[in-house]
């Protein structure tokens, strides 16, 4: 009787949502909105189109519709550009109207609606968290201090692998390790400290529940209790995972990093000497009443997600690319032994001094982006676009990946050659002076750890490259390379086995 009662009353509500629908069209202003798929009432284009809303299906939605469309998924207006020109509108000339993020019941719940830096929307508390995130974090200052712990990072791998005599022969995943290097070269920054092994049980446990964000937040698994509020109830299982695991999270990061740090600067006299690490200064900030606990707790969310998997993702891209091509990995060492001499390890500075490293990172994150719609944008009022009308509160995504992949711009794109970057596309670079490659986005919500990024990636990529010749498993000719794409990120479906020959020097 009660699934009954459940059923007519589901019924109803659907009845009643597809008449008001109805009504409003007939008495709403005409809007000359983008082209995309017909809509039905309630679902919109969500019985056609799926949740999988990656940058490869997007893309081929481009190719049917133009470099400007509309999906309306359920409730929500989804408006993807696939132009440079476009791109520019939206992030830069436009930049403030569409300065805002949109979010999700999911993003909600990590981000505690929007308290932290990267989801929230466009005003103070945006302007008041960049430029308190800004000086710890994101400037040259930063880099030059802490350039020295990401060389020993490096080093350290290095010396580990040489020392292991499987990864000559079998092979080893390297990822593991790397993900270790890359969250002490985080949270050296963040806190001052570091994790002494991959087996440490504090970094299990940290690496453990980032994770499980991660794939929670990334998954499409959600869209469809997102995007058609009627169905949100049959995400109520979803949702308390997604909330359990925020707790733990914050409650890990306070009581193990925040409140030691608190603990280790009040009982150690200080000096204007002292180094402070950025907590201190994100401390500092609430300590003067700019932002409360919660700000500084969801700034650690946000390092630990946009800052360290991002980047891991982006170095073992460059890993797979260059073991197979090991043409352009035998270049890359000509250029490092030619300029810094066999067996000199490169550093930070000498990054600057390698135009074919340069050349080598900017074809992996051409090909190969980690974030390949960017983080999304949306407009909080009635917005013009190309000539289209976009309604409130959109979501705007601009694929970023298609236009470093479209060869109306690129010669040959689905080709992995760093050489572009030198000749026919010597001008372009990673910092979004050019609108058809834009790894990071540009303009006021573009991504700030570009400045943490790229040295981190010269270093790592380097010191592989330097130490190790890199191959593939026995019995193996390439690494695969398929893609795992997720609400705007992309990285390697599986974690390969890398075989890593030791250089005589």
């Amino acid at each position: 009787m009660d699934l009954i009662l459940i059923e007519k009353a589901l019924l109803a509500l659907f009845a009643a949502v597809v008449v008001a629908i109805t009504i409003s069209k007939l008495r709403g202003k005409k809007l000359r909105l983008p082209p995309g798929p017909f809509p039905v009432p309630v679902f919109g284009n969500w019985l056609q189109v799926g949740d999988d809303l990656n940058h490869r299906n997007l893309t081929d939605y481009a190719k049917k519709f133009g470099e400007i469309f509309l999906l309306k998924m359920g409730q929500r207006n989804l408006t993807v550009v696939s132009s440079p020109d476009l791109a520019k509108e939206v992030l830069h000339t436009q930049g403030v109207e569409f300065g805002s993020r949109t979010r999700n019941v999911v993003f909600d719940i990590f981000t505690g609606e929007g308290k932290d830096m990267v989801f929230t929307v466009y005003g103070d508390h945006w302007r008041k968290m960049r430029r308190i995130m800004t000086v710890p974090f994101f400037t040259n200052k930063v880099v030059q201090q802490y350039r020295f712990g990401w060389e020993d990072e490096i080093r350290r791998v290095v010396d580990e692998v040489k020392e292991n005599p499987k990864a000559s022969t079998d092979g080893i995943v390297l990822r593991k390790r790397l993900q270790l290097m890359m969250y002490n070269n985080l949270y050296r920054i963040m806190f001052d400290r570091r994790f002494e092994s991959e087996d440490d049980p504090l970094f299990l446990k940290l690496k453990a529940l980032n994770g499980e964000r991660s794939r929670l937040a990334q998954s499409f698994d959600y869209n469809y209790g997102d995007f058609i509020p009627i169905l949100r109830p049959f995400l109520r299982g979803y949702l308390k995972i997604c909330k359990e695991v925020k707790e733990t999270r914050l409650k890990l990061f306070k009581d193990h990093f925040l409140e030691e740090r608190k603990k280790l600067t009040s009982t150690r006299p200080t000096s204007s000497k002292d180094l402070k690490c950025a907590i201190d200064h994100i401390l500092d900030a609430e300590k003067k009443g700019e932002i409360n606990e919660d700000n500084v707790l969801y700034i650690v969310e946000n390092i630990n997600v946009a800052a360290i998997e991002t980047t891991l993702w982006s170095v073992e891209w460059g890993i797979a690319e260059l073991v197979n091509h090991p043409n352009v990995q035998k270049k890359l060492r000509d250029e490092m032994d030619a300029i810094l001499g066999p067996g000199v390890q490169i550093t930070e500075p000498d990054t600057h001094k390698l135009p074919y490293l340069h050349a080598v990172i900017n074809e992996t994150l051409r090909m190969r982006m980690a974030i390949p719609l960017l983080v999304p944008h949306m407009n909080l009022h009635d917005a013009k676009l190309g000539g289209f009308d976009i309604p409130a509160e959109s979501k705007v995504l601009v694929n970023a990946w298609f236009l470093a992949n479209n060869p109306k711009y690129w010669n040959k794109p689905e080709e992995f050659r760093p050489e572009r970057f030198l000749e026919e596309e010597a001008k372009v670079d990673a910092n979004g002076n050019d609108f058809k490659y834009l790894p990071f986005g540009v303009g006021r919500r573009s991504c700030p750890g570009i400045i943490l990024a790229l040295p981190i990636l010269g270093i790592t990529l380097g010191r592989l490259v330097q130490n190790f010749e890199l191959l593939p498993p026995p019995g193996q000719a390439k690494l695969d390379t398929s893609e795992k794409g997720g609400q705007f990120s992309m990285h390697i479906l599986k974690h390969s086995t890398i075989v890593a020959k030791p250089r005589v020097f």
